[in-house]
């Protein structure tokens, strides 16, 4: 059965104008924090750090601000949204395997359970979700556009979780207390 484009993704216009906002916004968040930080880092720990678990938080809403926007171009065929999401889920999904071998190999943090979970597991979910609604675009596309909108939803919930994470490491475990030590007790 033929589906239009225009019929199938109006009814979902503004919940990707409003994702899409939002990973906009969010991306630009972790641009100031990037920022604010930068001058309190070891060169080398700093490099290692952002590769592994900044720059994927920005990747991740970049990726959710893409799909938005592969969503809300006006399509003549689903057939070309559903090309650009198989190669964003294969990205995605190259992507996280790097980054979870990366991980693998970093000497100067042992990942624990949670950063497996929201660096790792949660990503590779939401990109291989993207791929599977890629593949279904066509057959069933009202049904697999709510499991592109959870995919999308994910990858922001994710940055979100993961942007916050990275600024509490910072400010707890990486940037110098602004109070003084206190002075030593006199002996008397």
């Amino acid at each position: 059965m033929h589906h239009s484009a225009h019929s199938v993704l109006s009814a979902w216009t503004n919940f990707y104008v409003i994702m899409g906002s939002a990973a906009a916004g969010l991306t630009g968040l972790m641009f100031v924090v990037i920022t604010l930080v930068a001058g309190n880092r070891s060169r080398e720990t700093s490099h290692v750090g952002v590769s592994t678990f900044s720059t994927p938080t920005v990747v991740h809403f970049g990726a959710a601000l893409w799909v938005c926007a592969i969503l809300s171009a006006p399509w003549d065929s689903l057939q070309y949204a559903a090309v650009l999401l198989g190669l964003t889920s294969l990205f995605g999904v190259v992507y996280v395997w790097r980054l979870i071998l990366r991980t693998k190999r970093l000497t100067s943090y042992n990942a624990g359970v949670d950063d497996w979970i929201w660096y790792s597991i949660l990503p590779l979910v939401a990109y291989a979700a993207i791929g599977v609604v890629a593949i279904l675009l066509l057959a069933v596309p009202a049904g697999v556009l709510f499991v592109l909108g959870a995919a999308v939803l994910l990858l922001i919930f994710i940055g979100i979780h993961n942007a916050w994470d990275i600024v509490t490491y910072i400010a707890v475990e990486v940037m110098p207390s602004s109070n003084p030590p206190p002075p030593p007790a006199d002996e008397a």
